[in-house]
Parts: structure tokens; sequence; C-alpha cells
């Protein structure tokens, strides 16, 4: 019986067997070093070409071999959106481990969506870092398909959607942010809260809000439906969807913003409507960031430990490059805090109908009088109404 191979792959699709970049060659109708140039990202290659062996690596689960897949000393950072202080603490955290292992970090926006373009798929093929980590954002098959066949591993942070069990990730606990931040006004007496969701495509939004309804449940308060709204965690979208809350005759004593962005805007909405925060209004975010700490009236919100969950995430896609995946947990949650600022209080008390009047106080002059009662004629005169 002849030896097998060397093994460059292992076939997870069609055949037990070991793999050859010659056999996937040959397949292709291509030369072996083509199919190296598309494994190194290289352009000079026709689309129609390269499409055939992404196809061909992908059916075969080719995966490099760690000894051959040298490494630039990078890691590859992607947002969906690059536009907010929360970025920023994403940045920091992945910055500081990339420091300290002496790498360098490239920053990705995929304009919105929540899946890179395939030109950047490409473009990291050819970097060759020694990992990608997502924010809020996913890869569809082919791009998992293709970082994997070149040994570049991946960690989603705060995953939009369900990312799958074999694809780690790096998350927070969502659903008891939401739980603490309702629980804390409900205990200052609120009955009436609303809520400014962030989208409902979002696994952590949803989470949230979940754990809003699940507070006012628990406490035997309905939930209703008219008090929450869908945003889209921007300022712009707390200030429009807090107007029409606060517009309401029935309008809530408290509100919770799906994070500190949206809990500006609703600031914003409040003031607009000459509502005094905490005395007419209560607002809670989530994320804590640093502006929560500089607003008047500062803002109590749930934190997320987000430098924190960046590092988590940068170091795990280091210890998956080192081959130490089987020795790491590839679904993490770090916890979230409640931190209570100065704008959360008590509701205002309503005015009480019936209650025994105070002597003291200035006479409606349109109400009867007892002719037998004494006059002060030092009294003021009251004023009219509407003047």
């Amino acid at each position: 019986m002849t030896a097998p191979e060397p093994a460059e792959a292992q076939m997870t699709g069609r055949s037990s067997r070991t793999a050859t970049l010659a056999e996937i060659a040959r397949e292709a109708g291509v030369s072996a070093p083509t199919v190296s140039k598309v494994l190194n990202g290289r352009a000079d290659v026709a689309p129609a070409t390269r499409n055939r062996v992404e196809e061909l690596l992908r059916v075969h689960g080719y995966r490099r071999r760690r000894a051959e897949a040298s490494r630039s000393p990078l890691i590859d950072l992607v947002f969906h959106e690059l536009e907010s202080a929360w970025a920023m603490e994403v940045i920091r955290g992945v910055e500081n481990v990339a420091r300290d292992a002496g790498l360098s970090v490239v920053l990705s926006e995929s304009a919105g969506r929540l899946t890179p373009g395939r030109t950047w798929a490409d473009q990291v093929a050819a970097r060759r870092p020694h990992g990608v980590v997502l924010v809020l954002s996913g890869l569809d098959e082919s791009q998992r398909a293709l970082l994997t066949s070149r040994s570049i591993p991946f960690v989603v942070m705060d995953p939009a959607g369900d990312p799958g069990a074999d694809v780690p990730s790096i998350g927070a606990t969502n659903w008891q942010g939401g739980l603490a931040a309702t629980r804390h006004l409900i205990d200052l007496g609120h009955t009436r809260i609303g809520a400014i969701s962030g989208p409902a495509t979002m696994m952590c939004s949803r989470a949230r809000v979940d754990g809003y309804r699940a507070a006012l449940e628990t406490a035997g308060l309905p939930v209703d439906a008219g008090l929450i709204r869908a945003g889209d965690f921007h300022h712009d979208a707390g200030y429009r969807l807090g107007r029409e809350l606060l517009s309401r005759p029935d309008r809530p004593t408290a509100v919770f913003a799906g994070n500190d962005l949206q809990a500006l805007g609703l600031y914003e909405a409040a003031r607009e409507l000459g509502l005094r925060i905490p005395d007419d209004l209560s607002v809670v975010g989530f994320d804590d960031l640093p502006v929560a700490r500089w607003v008047g009236p500062p803002l109590t919100t749930v934190r997320q430990p987000l430098t924190e969950m960046a590092e988590a995430a940068a170091r795990l896609v280091l210890e998956l490059a080192r081959g130490e995946g089987a020795q790491v947990a590839t679904r993490v949650e770090l916890a979230t805090s409640l931190v209570v600022r100065s704008s959360t209080a008590a509701p205002a008390a309503p005015a009480a109908s019936g209650a025994p009047t105070d002597p003291a106080a200035p006479t409606d002059p349109a109400a009867p009088t007892d002719p037998a009662a004494p006059t002060d004629p030092a009294a003021p005169a009251a004023p009219v109404a509407g003047s």
C-alpha cells in the first residue's frame, strides 16, 4: 500500500481522503500556481476562474497548512458602521491587545451592511492577517469558506444575528441589562415606562427589550405596545421617537432607551417639550459611553463593557491563530451592570383630587365665598385667569 500524500486539506465534503493543490487545480482546469494566486488573494486572476477555484476550495473544505500560512502582523477589525463613540471604545480594546502582541489594526466598514462585501474578503485574503474581529456583522458562507481555507480565524463581537454554534463570538448580558434598567425604574415607583429599542433584526436589541418586558411582567405591570418604539441606535431616532412618546396625552413617566445615543436624543426631545429630567421624566440608557457622565443631568445607564469585550475578542482570535481553538471557549458573554446617576428619580406625585385645602393658600376669586368669613385686607388679589 502506498503512503498517503502530505495533507494540505481535510476533505469535509466529497471524500474522506486528503486533497492537494494539484488535484484542485486539475479539477478546476487551471495550473497549481493559479490556485495559489487565488489562495493569496492576488488580483491577476480572471473573475470566472477565481469563482471556480473558490467553489472547489469550499466543496473540498480546503484549509491551508498552518506552517505554510505566513501571517502579516495585523488584526482586521470590521464594523458595520464606524461613526460613534461606541466604535471608539471597541477600537481601544482591540488596539490594547494588538499593541501588546506587536500587531497593528486594519479598520474596515461595511457601510451599514451586516456582511462585508466580496471585495473586502479578497483584500483580507491578500493581507493574511492573524485574524479578523467583526463587530455587529457576520460572514456569508462563501466568505467563511474563503477565510477558513486561508487559515484566517475570525471572531464576531456583539453578533447582529445568530452567528451559528461553530462561530466564535463575544457578547454581553443584554437581557439582564434590560431587566435591571426597567426594575430600577419600577423600584422608583414608575408604572408607565416606555422603551426605545434598537433594530428588531439585531439580537442585542431584542434581548434588551425582552428584559424590559420581563421586568414589567414579573412586577405585575402591563406591557403596553404603544409605549415601545423600534429605533436604530442613533441620536436622531431617540429624538424623533422620544417626541412621539412624550407627546402622548398619557405619556410615560420614564423611558428605557436601548443605548446611550438614543437616550441623548430623548434628552433633546424632553427639553423641547418643556419636560425636566428627572423631575418630569426619568431616563435610562445602555452602554455607559464616556458622554453619559458629562451630560446634564448625568445619565443612569447599563454599563456594557465594550472595551473589555473588544479585548476578549482580539485575544480569542489570536488564540485561534495559534491553533488553540480546542482549548478556548467560543461563546462568551460578559456581564452588564447598572450605573445609577442623576437622570432617574421617583415620579412626581399627581395632584390629589378632593384633598384638604391649605388655609394659607390663596383663594380662587371665582369660588363662592362665605359672607361671614373675615377677610384679610392685606392679602394680595388673585390674578385673573389668562393674564
